[in-house]
Order: structure tokens, then C-alpha cells, then sequence
């Protein structure tokens, strides 16, 4: 995460641990000359006359010393040292062990002067290295690291003085910002938690103070990191066209995953049954043609990402299923009234497509949806909503089709339609057989004992 105001060079400053060597200095005199190894270099004889008796140079203090060369002297023609101007003092090849205080005396008409010089020999930087661990290279040379390691950069380097090493830091499409800078010959840098802010290019580089020679040794950084879960696995219908279409997809890793489907071991991109391939991001579809063989057909799809490179590699599964059914065979509507015809799924991978077919004869004839037909469904359960039913036009036989690339199955609903009955006439037909039983029973009574009625008279 980027926090407002620092810049990723600062973050990289205060996400490492710099591991420092001491440093040192050096001491002045009248005049300081710098030479680099293996050059050449002339120490002036400052104030020298041309017309000068002798002329001896000292590597030290003359009379602590003996003389390294006067131009009374003469030297073989290989030799490294020789006289400039019949004065100044040059020297070639130059070695470690050259760098000292030099002193120039020159005699004149029995006048010694003298002229001090000290000579600091510069060797590099040479011999940089740079390693980035534990990380890993692509095959154009760039380092890919994992965000969940702890990385440690380190960089070294040969130098007399001691360097002044220094890292940048380049983010993509961005200017390099340097972000430290240490003396001395090594210096090791930790990083942890590595977010994407923390990609582009580091560059290490060593300056020799002397001399002011520099070199840099510059690599590009990657910070990548696995997808958390395994892939997840889908079938579904193409859009267009009965096809199966096979989704395989693994988010949340960086960079994108390969995916592959596989079915019984074999590559499923060269099975006949593939018609295309395609792979987005995080996501591969293989499309095939449809066909009843699929029914059964399990397929796998293959995930494999860059740091997991030799280890199990994870998967998921897709099992093929053509559609079965479940409906109520016998439905009942009064006339004038409402129905409703029942299908239900009851296994489908793809889903399977549902459709209503009113006429036997013509079944690829659906209903649509308008008018007295009402078509719903919700889930894997298809409802066929039949309102003001008619005797003509409504009685018969109905499909349900549920279809997907690995198969066709139907169901049939025989759907009847009755007259209503007359609800009030049935009830007062009840109630007058009722009231003549009553009467019939009565009167069998009476006919059979008079005296009944006559005692009820007499109780009263």
C-alpha cells in the first residue's frame, strides 16, 4: 500500500537495513595529484627553471630517501619514470604502491629549492556484483522475487578509496530516485512485504571520490505472488448454438496463471470435439461441439503458475450431465379457471434450457410467454401459468423440453378441463331429500302408533 506523501524511493529507505562499513579520510599537503591505475600521471615541479643544474625527485624526504630519479641520470627506455620539461616528473603504469609524498629539488647556481607533492593512487571501482535472494530469472535476464519473501539486496565492489555506493530506484514510466548513498565497499539491503509499488529497475553505483570514476550495475525487479485458492471449475451453454462451454478460472495471482483442460489425462485442446480456445487474464474457455457422448464425460482443468513450479499443481473437476425430469402427469382445470403445469430439473450440468410445447404434432412449436400463457421459472423449476381455461383450445397433452449440449429430454402433462359444478343447486337438492326423509319417517310413525302423539299431548 502506497502512503500518501512518501515516494517509493523513501518507503525503500525506511524499509531497509543497511549493514555500513567505517569510513576513512585523508591527509593534505602543498599540492595533491590524483592517478588511477595503470595510467599515467605527471607531478609538477612547480617554480622550476629551465636553465636548473640538476633536478632530483624523491619518493619522500630528500635525505630520508635516496633519489627515485635526477636528471643527471640515465634510465633504461622501458622504464616508467622520465623527466617532463627537464622538470616535472612522469610517471606511467601506475601501481599502488606509487601513491606517497613526492618532493622535487632543484639545484641552481647552488640554490636548492624544493616542491612537495603528494600522489594519491585510485584504483576502480571494479568487479561489481549485485544479487537480489532468494529471486529467480526470466530468460531475458529480469529478477521475479515472491511478495511473501524476505529479500535482501546486496551489492559490492572494488576500490581504493573506499566507494561511495549508492542505490536507485526506477519505477515503471517514472523518473530514477536515489535513495541512499554509503561509503564503503559492500552494503545489504532487506526488504519484506513487497507490494507491486516495489517493481522496476535497481540500479546499484560505486564512485570512486578520487578519481570520480563510477560504475553501475543495474536489474530489473519483478515482484510476483501465487494465486490464494485452487481454480474453480463451471459448464455452461454457449449463447449462440447448442456448444458446451468449459470455464476454468484461478484469480488473485501475479502474473496470470496457464490453465489447461484435460479429459482422462489427454490435452483437451486435441480432441475432436474442441471448436475454440480462448484465455483472458485469469480465466480459459474451451468450447466444444455438442454431442451425447459428453453425458458421464468428466474434464479437468490444470492450473499452474510461476512459483509453483515444482509442486503439486491444483485442479478442478467438471462432470457432464444431460438433463432429467421431474412434472405432476395429471393436472385438472375447471372452465373459466387458472393452472398451473409443474417441471422441475432434477440433474443438469450445463443447466439445462426449459421450454413448454402446447402441440405433439409440432414440437418445436414453444409457447411464448403473452396473453392467457404465463411462463416462470426460478432455479432448476419451470411453472407453465394456464389462466381463463377452455375446453377447445386448452384440453390435452403438454411438453416439457429440458435441453443441454450433452442431451434432449421431455415430459408430458395431460392437462383436462371440466365445466364447473353448480354448487348452490347441489346443496338444495341435499336439503330437500333431506326434509322428505324426515316427513317419510314421520309419517311411518304415526301410522304405526297413534297413541305416541296422543301421550305427548297428555304430558304437556
Amino acid at each position: 500500500m502506497r502512503v500518501p506523501g512518501w515516494s517509493p524511493a523513501a518507503l525503500l529507505l525506511a524499509a531497509c537495513l543497511w549493514r555500513l562499513p567505517p569510513g576513512r579520510g585523508a591527509a593534505g599537503t602543498e599540492e595533491v595529484i590524483v592517478g588511477e591505475v595503470g595510467k599515467s600521471v605527471v607531478l609538477v615541479c612547480r617554480n622550476a627553471s629551465k636553465q636548473a643544474d640538476e633536478v632530483d625527485w624523491f619518493h619522500g624526504n630528500p635525505g630520508a630517501v635516496p633519489p627515485l630519479f635526477s636528471s643527471n641520470a640515465t634510465l633504461p627506455k622501458d622504464a616508467r619514470l622520465s623527466l617532463v620539461d627537464n622538470s616535472s616528473l612522469h610517471i606511467s603504469a601506475l601501481r599502488p604502491q606509487d601513491g606517497g609524498n613526492y618532493t622535487c629539488k632543484e639545484v641552481l647556481n647552488e640554490t636548492v629549492r624544493e616542491h612537495r607533492v603528494q600522489l594519491l593512487v585510485a584504483s576502480g571501482p571494479s568487479n561489481m556484483t549485485v544479487s537480489i535472494s532468494p529471486a529467480a530469472a526470466l530468460p531475458n535476464g529480469t529478477v521475479y522475487v515472491d511478495k511473501r519473501d524476505a529479500v535482501m539486496f546486496s551489492c559490492t565492489s572494488n576500490s581504493h578509496p573506499e566507494p561511495t555506493m549508492g542505490w536507485t530506484f526506477q519505477p515503471p514510466s517514472s523518473a530514477p530516485e536515489t535513495f541512499t548513498e554509503v561509503n564503503g565497499t559492500s552494503t545489504v539491503c532487506i526488504l519484506q512485504n513487497l507490494s507491486l509499488h516495489f517493481q522496476g529497475n535497481y540500479s546499484c553505483t560505486a564512485r570512486n571520490p578520487l578519481s570520480g570514476r563510477s560504475e553501475t550495475s543495474t536489474k530489473e525487479l519483478l515482484v510476483y505472488y501465487p494465486p490464494p485458492s485452487v481454480p474453480r471449475c463451471w459448464a455452461q451453454t454457449a449463447q449462440v448454438g447448442l456448444m458446451l462451454q468449459l470455464f476454468c478460472n484461478w484469480p488473485g495471482g501475479y502474473p496470470h496463471p496457464v490453465l489447461g483442460w484435460t479429459e482422462e489425462g489427454r490435452d483437451l485442446e486435441n480432441s475432436s470435439w474442441v471448436v475454440n480456445a480462448t484465455g483472458t487474464g485469469d480465466t480459459h474457455v474451451e468450447t466444444l461441439s455438442s454431442s451425447r457422448l459428453l453425458h458421464g464425460k468428466e474434464f479437468k482443468c490444470v492450473g499452474s503458475h510461476i512459483l509453483k513450479q515444482g509442486k503439486a499443481e491444483p485442479t478442478c473437476t467438471v462432470q457432464i450431465k444431460a438433463p432429467s425430469l421431474a412434472t405432476e402427469p395429471l393436472k385438472t382445470c375447471f372452465v373459466g379457471g387458472t393452472v398451473s403445469l409443474m417441471c422441475q430439473v432434477m440433474e443438469s450440468n450445463p443447466p439445462a434450457r426449459i421450454s413448454w410445447l402446447r402441440n405433439v404434432s409440432q414440437p418445436e412449436v414453444e409457447i411464448q410467454p403473452g396473453g392467457r400463457y404465463l411462463v416462470t421459472q426460478e432455479g432448476s423449476v419451470s411453472n407453465l401459468t394456464i389462466q381463463n381455461c377452455s375446453h377447445d383450445a386448452d384440453e390435452g397433452y403438454y411438453v416439457c423440453k429440458a435441453e443441454n449440449p450433452a442431451g434432449l429430454k421431455e415430459a408430458y402433462v395431460s392437462l383436462t378441463v371440466k365445466k364447473p359444478v353448480n354448487i348452490v343447486g347441489v346443496v338444495g337438492a341435499v336439503v330437500v331429500l333431506l326434509l322428505l326423509g324426515v316427513l317419510v319417517i314421520s309419517g311411518i310413525i304415526l301410522y304405526y302408533n297413534p297413541l305416541l302423539c296422543l301421550k305427548g299431548n297428555i304430558f304437556r
